[in-house]
């Protein structure tokens, strides 16, 4: 099988290049010395960058103004943005962009797509819930305006079924650590209707009846507490399709693994150079066998955590067979990403000695979003214990 990158994708890789050569990671205060959040809003800059290279319309159709890539495309970008810390939304307005082109009715399509690919309108999703430690949906729910009936049902885009008779939707709960939710102009919520379905509403941030409360990142980047009380939305601004929220959650999780990964290869590259700078007996430390293997370690996390990032990636963009479903792919690159990145930033820090604490050395500020990358969206514990589930479901000959 043939395992390399398209065209395409590589044209993708090396506009992303560009545009974020010039980006630095000390663009803003360091988290360890800043109280509360290290910036008010988004790198807005940036956003305009990649709007204008066209990387905020990359996965969009053709149709809507896009490339039409899909979501290994979306991968190497973010792994691209990872490496300098960029402070954008491109994981979750990219992933809510797919989601909505993919299971979402076209008025809401028209509404939002065209204008999200061109950086005018930024797009955001939460995904843990009240507490983090229970299924997102759960945590609000998603009431009809209007009778619903079982015999009047229309077909959704993807061949699942939506009431006809709900006028609007009443969304009541609480969704936390909501990423760059203050720069958002729509959040996608997920919601439970009472009848045991999921649903995904696409709400706006500055609508009645949503309340956000500050909260901040390890890596010092704002989140929101998300309250919504007796929020309304029109029906089509909530998509009932089977398997949306289950997508965008497989998105955004696959979307973080390649964020670990582009953030562990900068984190090794800078310990391969400090190592081999750095003189002790007269020698480079690099050359010493206890830092060479610990180095050595760290470079088989790295080519495990890429190979199970692009086959989980490969999978939800073909919607390829497996002996499993395409979850316990996923699941084994996020165990391999939390685990992988924490354990590279951990022998950085180490390798680098007392440089690697200074706050002056920029490799801190790398730790602290390793961080909050390995607990975003469940830590390595949580999809082993997912990944022992589908194995129970699905016995393996």
């Amino acid at each position: 099988m043939d395992f390399t990158f398209t065209e395409e994708q590589r044209a993708a890789v090396e506009a992303a290049e560009a545009v974020f050569s010039g980006v630095s990671p000390d663009r803003v205060p360091s988290p360890a010395l800043t109280p509360g959040a290290v910036a008010q809003d988004i790198d807005r800059e940036l956003w305009g960058e990649l709007a204008r290279a066209d990387l905020l319309s990359l996965v969009l159709s053709p149709g809507r103004g896009g490339a039409g890539l899909d979501a290994v495309a979306l991968c190497l970008v973010l792994r691209e943005s990872a490496r300098v810390l960029a402070r954008v939304p491109l994981l979750e307005s990219s992933a809510v962009a797919m989601t909505v082109e993919r299971y979402g009715e076209e008025r809401l399509a028209t509404a939002l797509l065209p204008a999200a690919g061109r950086g005018e309108l930024v797009l955001t999703a939460a995904a843990n819930g009240a507490t983090g430690h229970s299924p997102a949906q759960l945590s609000v729910i998603a009431r009809p305006e209007g009778p619903v009936s079982g015999a009047g049902r229309s077909a959704g885009r993807d061949g699942g079924s939506a009431p006809e008779a709900a006028t609007g939707w009443v969304l009541d709960g609480v969704q936390s650590a909501v990423p760059w939710a203050q720069a958002a102009d729509w959040i996608a919520i997920p919601a439970h209707t009472g009848e045991g379905r999921a649903a995904l509403a696409l709400v706006r941030r500055a609508q009645e009846g949503v309340t956000l409360a500050e909260q901040v990142s390890t890596s010092g980047e704002r989140l929101a507490e998300i309250r919504l009380d007796g929020v309304r939305v029109e029906a089509h601004e909530l998509i009932t399709a089977p398997g949306a929220w289950d997508w965008l959650r497989s998105l955004l999780t696959v979307g973080t693994c390649a964020q670990a990964l582009g953030l562990g290869q900068r984190v090794l590259a800078m310990t391969a150079e400090y190592t081999g700078k750095r003189e002790q007996f007269g020698f480079p430390v690099a050359t010493f066998q206890a830092v060479a293997v610990q180095a050595a370690d760290r470079y088989i996390d790295l080519r495990a955590m890429e190979v199970t990032l692009w086959q989980a990636a490969w999978r939800i963009s073909t919607d390829a067979k497996g002996p499993l479903p395409a979850a316990g792919d996923i699941a084994v690159a996020k165990i391999w990403a939390s685990d992988g990145v924490r354990r590279i930033v951990q022998t950085a820090q180490h390798l680098h000695g007392g440089f690697g604490a200074d706050t002056d050395c920029t490799l801190h500020r790398f730790h602290a979003w390793a961080k909050q990358i390995e607990l975003s969206l469940g830590p390595a514990a949580a999809h082993e214990e997912a990944l022992g589930d589908l194995l129970a479901a699905h016995m393996l000959g």
